[in-house]
């Protein structure tokens, strides 16, 4: 496309968005809302990811060795969990260690057992390479000789997944959906713009203009809406997520929620948000032109 003609095409695409000032207004709007929806459901899923990955990550399998084990024994027995395939680490905590995080957990008034022998077990603490592998690999360990049992919380562990994927899953569709929201309503709007300048339109195919040639202002044009139906919405979101950041950083421990780092996220959300409002109208225009323009 030479200089002169993408010229021509940009300059039509501004004075169409000018001449149906309220079909502008009113598709640019629903634009605005649409990719606001869809900033906010995509900060909350991927924090929601964030927050599903740090918890899938603290699951661990809590191998207890039997009390009649040799050290011998239990150095075969942390080899043997070490060289399974989906097992990314094996950590040793002695009976002593375990009665010291009981005592510190439950309080001193289990220190009673301090003057008595440690019944604990001493135990294998054992993390997956893949968290969905936990299940797997604590029934393996199971199968191993001198392990009295081998624990990961498994009825909570297995529904926090199911929990996790649903929800995961769920968002996914929620703003897929609302793309395709804001698409057919790009495309409506130009619909309706082709219609409105059909006699214009039938002229420049009379004195030869291709259809490509017709096309493109129209295409611009649902660029242009897409462009400034993000503005608002990447400005909503940014402060939003910057005051709820804030907020979180000051009321609750890091160890209990730890949301996306404020930067690069946002930056990143907002030209996320920018290229789907380009792409959105971009596409939804070119879906209109395609079906409706007749030349």
């Amino acid at each position: 496309m030479k200089a002169r003609t993408l010229r021509r095409h940009l300059r039509e695409s501004f004075k169409s968005l000018r001449r149906n000032g309220w079909m502008t207004f009113a598709s640019v709007s629903a634009v605005t809302v649409t990719l606001l929806l869809v900033g906010v459901f995509f900060v909350i899923l991927m924090n929601m990811n964030k927050f599903a990955s740090d918890l899938e990550q603290d699951v661990e399998i809590r191998t207890h060795v039997e009390l009649t084990a040799t050290k011998k024994d239990q150095a075969a027995l942390e080899q043997k969990i070490a060289k399974l395939d989906l097992v990314e680490s094996v950590k040793f905590s002695s009976k002593e260690d375990e009665l010291n995080h009981l005592i510190q957990t439950m309080g001193k008034e289990w220190n009673f057992i301090e003057e008595q022998e440690n019944p604990l077990h001493d135990v294998f603490v054992v993390k997956t390479k893949k968290p969905a592998d936990t299940p797997i690999v604590a029934q393996q360990i199971r199968k191993m000789e001198f392990v009295n049992s081998a624990e990961y919380g498994e009825k909570k562990v297995e529904n926090l997944f199911k929990v996790l994927k649903t929800s995961r899953n769920i968002g996914l569709v929620l703003v897929i959906g609302l793309l395709f929201t804001a698409m057919f309503l790009i495309s409506n709007t130009i619909k309706i713009t082709i219609f409105a300048r059909r006699r214009e339109i039938e002229i420049m195919k009379l004195v030869g203009a291709t259809n490509w040639f017709i096309r493109w202002p129209f295409l611009f044009e649902g660029i242009w809406l897409g462009m400034l139906g993000s503005i608002l919405p990447i400005g909503v979101v940014a402060t939003g997520y910057y005051y709820a950041y804030d907020f979180m950083e000051m009321r609750i421990p890091r160890q209990l929620i730890q949301p996306l780092e404020y930067t690069p996220f946002v930056y990143e959300v907002s030209l996320l948000m920018l290229l789907i409002g380009i792409i959105i109208g971009g596409w939804g225009s070119f879906i209109s032109v395609r079906r409706f323009l007749k030349v």
